[in-house]
């Protein structure tokens, strides 16, 4: 075992360094932890949409990381990361605070890729940080004033127009949130809905191209065109230019242009710029720059670095998804401690349970294990509750998810004027709500008992569900 007092250093708080850190304090983690991260707080990117349509709160979506990191043996450092020097051992920050480490986790995230495009960067809208949500509300709620209040028809029609680069989920979950938000917002100012338009510009032939949620294209499709306003996609069409106002692309070798007033860029991520600048070499990289590494997520010329999330990649192609991220994460944390304590390491193994999208204000289609597909308000249940029992906050989130979810599934004081015939689910919606239950219950076990195992089993040991996870646990 190595003597060694030096810290481990975290290099990113998303949701594998995050969750790294949570599982190594909560398993006594006999190193101290450094997390460092430029921002004060933890970003639950897959609910971006609920914090900009006001459907979930500030401190649901980004709380801060000191009421996350309830644990004396983390400390967290808010800091930019300059330099990462793998043969010394050691991280430079732009504070001028140095740390030397025993072990090295690389979850730096991913940047925004522009592609060269002219004006892209300076005239189009991100969507990665809750910030850009709050910024993105703030200027569509302008616009749509704006355009109350104006009688030049060119005007309005270019400040109701919203283009979005990009048909991959963010931007289908984006276009489809928009269609029915914009008009609730435009008709509180006695503006016609009608005028609003949104257009996604798609360069190839079809939404969701090569992306894991491919299965849920038909029913992305579906939704589009159900929303409050239809939403336009433009396929084999690829954005050229961006000026302010304006969005050009080509398509059929001809140069078109759409005249919006708000343009958000969903079209793809770019590695973090610290990974090139790791002393690996090109053989241990991918072709975007992401570092090649052994199944017990180890960097292989470097033993003592574990990499996780957009900075690594595998034999087996994983998805940017907050449920591998996660995965990766107590992977991590597994084996850091086992290389600590000289136990051999065990490959990591991610189970993909399928996928979720956001397809408008309450309605969402969730993608069980590539086998179900439950779309509409029970695929809302399934994708708003499984991504709240994931949120890193206390154990009182299991209870208060359960809470949510009885309200939203069998309270009827929400709709007052059904009867009892009414309200009454159809059998397929009976199913999918049984679906969301099951769904929700069994990952809010399974994190509780992740982050807390010793208040889970002191609880739940009566009822036997702490050994038959372990027993199932013990059987994969």
């Amino acid at each position: 075992m190595n003597p060694s007092n030096l810290p481990t250093v975290i290099l990113g708080s998303g949701f594998t360094g995050l969750f790294t850190a949570l599982h190594l304090c909560h398993h006594r983690h006999s190193r101290p932890i450094i997390l460092i991260d430029q921002a004060d707080r933890f970003v639950f990117k897959p609910l971006l949409y609920e914090l900009l349509s006001g459907e979930l709160t500030d401190n649901q979506v980004q709380p801060r990381y000191e009421k996350l990191l309830a644990c004396d043996g983390i400390t967290f450092v808010q800091d930019t990361v300059q330099s990462v020097d793998l043969h010394q051992r050691q991280v430079k920050l732009a504070s001028g605070l140095q740390y030397a480490y025993d072990h090295l986790v690389l979850a730096l995230g991913s940047t925004t890729n522009y592609f060269d495009i002219p004006g892209a960067r300076e005239y189009t809208f991100a969507f990665r940080t809750g910030e850009d949500a709050l910024l993105l509300g703030r200027h569509l709620r302008e616009c749509l004033q704006q355009a109350s209040q104006t009688s030049d028809l060119e005007r309005r029609r270019a400040l109701l127009t919203v283009a979005i680069a990009g048909a991959g989920p963010s931007g289908i979950e984006m276009a489809a949130t928009l269609a029915d938000l914009l008009p609730q917002w435009y008709r509180k100012l006695n503006g016609d809905p009608t005028e609003i338009q949104i257009f996604v510009i798609n360069r190839g032939q079809e939404i969701l191209k090569g992306d894991i949620n491919s299965h849920l294209r038909k029913a992305a499709e579906r939704a589009l065109q159900q929303r409050a306003i239809p939403v336009h996609v433009v396929n084999e069409a690829a954005v050229s230019a961006i000026y302010p106002e304006c969005l050009e692309y080509q398509q059929a070798k001809e140069s078109k242009t759409i005249a919006a007033a708000t343009m958000i860029w969903t079209a793809g991520t770019a590695v973090n710029p610290l990974l090139k600048e790791l002393a690996v070499p090109d053989n241990l990289r991918d072709r975007s720059g992401r570092l090649r590494i052994a199944p017990t997520l180890q960097l292989p010329t470097f033993p003592e670095v574990f990499v996780g999330g957009d900075n690594a990649t595998l034999a087996m192609m994983l998805p940017a998804t907050a449920q591998v991220a996660y995965q990766q994460g107590a992977a991590i944390a597994h084996n850091l401690m086992a290389l600590v304590q000289g136990k051999p390491l065990k490959p990591a193994k991610v189970a993909l349970r399928g996928t979720l999208m956001k397809l408008g204000l309450g309605e969402s289609a969730a993608n069980l294990f590539d086998r179900f597909i439950i779309a509409g308000r029970s695929g809302h249940l399934i994708r708003q509750g499984t991504y709240l029992e994931l949120l890193p906050t206390p154990v009182h989130n299991f209870k208060a998810t359960v809470d949510w979810l009885t309200d939203e599934i069998f309270s009827r004081h929400s709709q007052p004027n059904l009867t009892k015939s009414e309200f009454s689910p159809r059998p397929w919606q009976r199913l999918g709500n049984i679906a969301a239950v099951l769904v929700i219950a069994s990952s809010g076990a399974l994190f509780w008992r992740a982050i807390q195992p010793t208040q889970f089993n002191q609880i739940l040991q009566p009822t036997g569900l702490p050994v038959l996870l372990d027993q199932l646990q013990q059987s994969q």
